[in-house]
């Protein structure tokens, strides 16, 4: 049921953004820090949702190789390759999804497109022990992205 509760909570950052890949920081129950999607705000290729919230963090608490063990970072769409390997280098602890970059790129959508490469991939290449789930009210989060 907890990760339910925080998915729900990146939806709703996910519909303030660009595109809708919203996702928050977990610790403890609590939420640490929330982020969306503003590469077209920003005019930044590299603002998705999970960089955001990834340099939000690390800006307000500190950075290093595991700034984030015992955290969780849940995201409305899977991790692209670039926001899986800053997982990587952040030392989240658990990464959880909802709708995965399959469901997402069968879509169709010209700005959805993604690189084939499932973030457990990636992580499973790194050098943390990160546990990744997938699936989270995925139908939800892809409610989100079939609206554009």
């Amino acid at each position: 049921m907890t990760h339910e509760k925080f998915m729900r909570e990146a939806l709703i950052e996910a519909k303030k953004g660009d595109l809708p890949y919203g996702a928050v920081i977990v610790k403890d129950n609590e939420i640490v820090m929330r982020g969306y999607n503003t590469a077209q705000t920003d005019n930044d290729v590299s603002a998705h949702a999970e960089l955001n919230i990834l340099r939000a963090f690390t800006k307000q608490y500190s950075y290093s190789l595991d700034a984030l063990s015992g955290y969780t970072l849940y995201a409305t769409g899977e991790p692209c390759p670039m926001c899986a390997a800053a997982c990587v280098w952040a030392g989240v602890s658990t990464v959880v999804f909802g709708a995965s970059i399959e469901q997402i790129s069968n879509l169709g959508l010209d700005q959805l497109k993604s690189f084939d490469l499932p973030c457990k991939t990636v992580v499973a290449k790194g050098f943390q022990n990160i546990e990744v789930v997938g699936g989270i009210l995925a139908e939800e989060c892809l409610e989100l992205f079939k609206q554009l």
